[in-house]
């Protein structure tokens, strides 16, 4: 799936200075949190910098779609406002939230297996299913039109750009293939970029040493 991501145009015409750094690991051995992924979360909230320039690049990115951060915040955003009482979900999780909590940068995590076709991100016509839960209950809702939203062949997998996950894509304790997504606007450095994504691998093959990744860069310019 790596080299078929795509980063429709439209996308780069809102936001020029988007770059995702987009990782696959393969051969997972998750499970449930622990002592050394709750750690991960509680070394993150002593580094939370809620007021970090790159939480405002995100919101204003919303805004440039329709969005209202404030209502629907990024995922960044939402994160370093609860630094101090992340829940602890699974270990792969559990990793790479700590590790966008200490980078102040919005890392969505995917089961790759659940995927049907390569992801992309695009702008949405507003007919495209969102798997959801209602009151315990599997639901369907819609992006807005012209909402920034990670998808595959299926439908959409994540809402507003990292806002909101689907339910079919999340990681859980059986995932064995994950696809992670490192996203990053003007002004954070892509040195800080890589630097992240070098953390989240370390943490990814200490839960699983055996595991298999590799990295792709999609933007700086090139796309």
């Amino acid at each position: 799936m790596l080299d078929q991501i795509v980063v429709a145009e439209p996308v780069r015409a809102l936001r020029p200075d988007f770059a995702v750094l987009v990782m696959t690991a393969e051969g997972l051995a998750n499970g449930p949190s622990d002592a050394a992924s709750t750690g991960w979360l509680a070394t993150a909230a002593t580094k939370a910098d809620p007021a970090d320039p790159h939480v405002e690049s995100w919101r204003e990115a919303y805004r440039a779609f329709g969005a209202k951060p404030n209502r629907t915040r990024p995922s960044v955003d939402a994160l370093l406002r609860r630094a101090d009482a992340l829940p602890a979900i699974n270990r792969v999780v559990d990793a790479y939230n700590a590790v966008s909590v200490e980078y102040a940068l919005p890392i969505g995590g995917e089961d790759m297996d659940a995927y049907q076709g390569a992801a992309r991100l695009v702008r949405a016509s507003g007919d495209e299913p969102f798997d959801v839960t209602v009151s315990g209950e599997p639901a369907v809702e819609h992006p807005d039109e012209g909402e920034v939203v990670w998808r595959d062949d299926r439908g959409v997998t994540c809402r507003r750009w990292n806002w909101r996950q689907c339910v079919r894509t999340r990681i859980t304790e059986d995932t064995k293939n994950g696809l992670f997504l490192l996203e990053s606007l003007e002004p954070y450095p892509l040195e800080r970029l890589r630097a992240a994504g070098d953390d989240l691998a370390e943490r990814l093959r200490a839960i699983s040493p055996d595991v298999r990744i590799a990295t792709r860069l999609i933007g700086d310019g090139g796309w």
